[in-house]
């Protein structure tokens, strides 16, 4: 039985990466932190939650060192790019320090393989000319989320190079699918629809900025890659993982409309409208295809039905 230590284990990502693991009877240890996460820790008799904080580096070096794992996926962090720029000194010093403490922790320890999860946010504004999106595309983060995930990925690749880590990046792009919380696009429209057609709020829908065009992948997609990353992955690489190819977010107000089937008035909410948002952005998958034989597999359709649903069952049963 593999033993797999996850950090960031009650978030969107990391709850369906667990659900994989287990499916697959591997023994997950979940690093549990009281205070962060939207989601509970699997009830399964092949999971153990661990306490603790990215930034305890003792404590992590503690877990390492009883549990012993074979693989970490490491995703644990702040999520959130607009919450950066509220403290961009936290946001650093959990998201890149953490991602040290941990990389520390798995060299003195277990030397376990180690899949560090970045993001393509890195990226930062680009010009049309520099798409799609490829591994060699010099970062240039736009805020304090993006340094912090580009400074974790410089670490990652530091510590295949000192110590021989068996270490990998991820850096996926937008994610979409079930139990992601408000704060994102996907699910800021579908619990709106489904509020509405719940009759728990008048027929309008409040939107940001609808031109804007990003990489959607679903978060099941997105987690089988994190584990043919970890098997079939070159160690000290890093990885873009996308659908290469750009979605408006006009097109996933219209299918989300079109899946709630509710009558909605439109309207242009300032408030949702974000300072330094790239007009679009997408990215290639062609390395983690050649690596891994990765492509995404799920539907637009699906992972859309599949978000909305969720949310009308919470508000039909007067949950949310």
């Amino acid at each position: 039985m593999t033993r797999v230590f996850v950090t960031g284990v009650t978030g969107f990502a990391g709850s369906h990466l667990a659900e994989s693991l287990l499916a697959d009877s591997c023994e997950v240890f979940g690093l549990v932190h009281p205070s962060s996460g939207h989601l509970p820790y699997p009830d399964h008799e092949n999971f153990t939650p661990v306490a603790g904080d990215l930034s305890d580096i003792d404590g992590l070096k503690a877990a390492f060192g009883e549990v012993e794992p074979e693989i970490v996926y490491h995703l644990g962090g702040i999520a959130s790019p607009a919450q950066s720029w509220i403290n961009p000194a936290m946001t650093l010093a959990i998201n890149a320090g953490g991602t040290a403490n941990i990389l520390e922790a798995a060299q003195v320890t277990s030397r376990p393989k180690v899949i560090v999860v970045t993001s393509a946010l890195l990226y930062g504004s680009l010009m049309d000319s520099d798409l799609p999106v490829n591994e060699e595309t010099p970062p240039s983060p736009s805020h304090p989320y993006a340094v912090s995930k580009w400074t974790a990925g410089v670490l990652t690749k530091l510590y295949w190079k000192r110590y021989s880590l068996p270490v990998i990046e991820a850096r996926p792009f937008n994610h979409i699918g079930p139990r992601q919380a408000r704060g994102f696009v996907v699910p800021d429209f579908a619990s709106q629809l489904a509020k509405i057609k719940s009759g728990k709020m008048d027929p309008v829908l409040k939107v940001g900025n609808l031109q804007a065009a990003r990489d959607f992948t679903d978060v099941r997609d997105i987690v089988r890659a994190y584990r043919l990353l970890a098997d079939t992955g070159i160690a000290g690489e890093p990885y873009l993982i996308c659908s290469g190819a750009p979605i408006s977010i006009l097109h996933l107000v219209e299918k989300l409309i079109e899946i709630s089937g509710v009558e909605v008035e439109i309207v242009k909410d300032p408030e949702r409208y974000r300072s330094l948002e790239t007009p679009v952005i997408y990215g290639s998958n062609a390395k983690i295809n050649n690596d891994t034989g990765w492509l995404p597999i799920i539907s637009l359709e699906k992972s859309l039905t599949d978000a909305y649903s969720e949310w009308s069952e919470r508000y039909s049963s007067e949950q949310a």
